[in-house]
């Protein structure tokens, strides 16, 4: 199963996402995470020792120039790199949790495939379509990622939303380019709820009811503050988690 999660950014993807990973992981499932963010912090939400260490792929130029098959003088790239032994040298696992950290995605100029987007869509297309993994892929904020196919082929899309205008107005948006680009499983999670009147404030503007709603917990706040795994938080969130991973994997439903 493939899982992406987007939203404006602010909203607790990352935070979302890890704690899905940690129950996902309890439960015996193989899960790996891809941190698509141009500022990675899954690393530290699940608990990385020595994030300093974690070199992005993205960062790995001269790799990724080799891969793109790119030579001296040629403007062409070769759009299909092989890129299996990547996959492996670029994970880091963490109790079970295996982590890759793709990092910026660099656009080239006029329209031109840079070797960085080339290999780095290449890759992410190959662990997307393992059939094998719980594959959970934490996108940037906004709506630009969808504009560059690489949730293509996922099972479900997640669009992270707290109970503010500005953040409802993201994630119709993310919603409505996410159907353009062929996602069928389309999902809200609402994030940051005090009370009822929040969950009917996010239903009203968004249409529909949220599939699961994350509280306000001041656990989350205060580990992300003191820069720790927000995973130790996990218990003032577990009723969530739950309900979203029971959604998503109807199996767990009744575990």
């Amino acid at each position: 199963m493939k899982i992406a999660i987007s939203g404006k950014g602010g909203v607790g993807k990352t935070t979302i996402m890890a704690m899905l990973a940690e129950y996902l992981n309890q439960q015996g499932m193989d899960v790996l995470v891809i941190d698509a963010d141009p500022s990675p912090h899954m690393a530290q939400s699940i608990g990385i020792d020595n994030m300093e260490a974690i070199v992005p792929i993205a960062d790995m130029k001269e790799v990724l120039v080799e891969r793109s098959g790119k030579t001296e003088g040629s403007p062409f790239y070769n759009l299909n790199p092989q890129v299996d032994d990547l996959l492996a040298r670029f994970t880091v696992v963490k109790d079970g949790i295996k982590l890759m950290v793709l990092g910026a995605i660099q656009a080239g100029d006029k329209g031109c495939a840079c070797p960085e987007s080339t290999v780095l869509k290449r890759m992410l297309t190959k662990l997307l379509l393992s059939p094998s993994q719980v594959v959970l892929l934490d996108m940037e904020a906004g709506v630009e990622h969808l504009g560059r196919g690489t949730v293509a082929g996922v099972d479900h899309l997640l669009v992270v939303v707290i109970p503010a205008k500005s953040s409802i107005r993201t994630a119709l948006r993310v919603k409505q380019l996410a159907g353009e680009v062929g996602i069928k499983q389309i999902a809200f999670v609402g994030n940051l709820i005090r009370d009822a009147e929040d969950e009917a404030f996010l239903t009203e503007g968004l249409g529909e009811a949220p599939i699961a709603c994350f509280p306000d917990a001041a656990g989350v706040r205060k580990t992300e503050r003191a820069g720790l795994p927000v995973i130790r938080a996990a218990a003032e969130v577990a009723e969530a988690t739950r309900t979203l991973a029971a959604r998503l994997v109807p199996e767990l439903a009744d575990s």
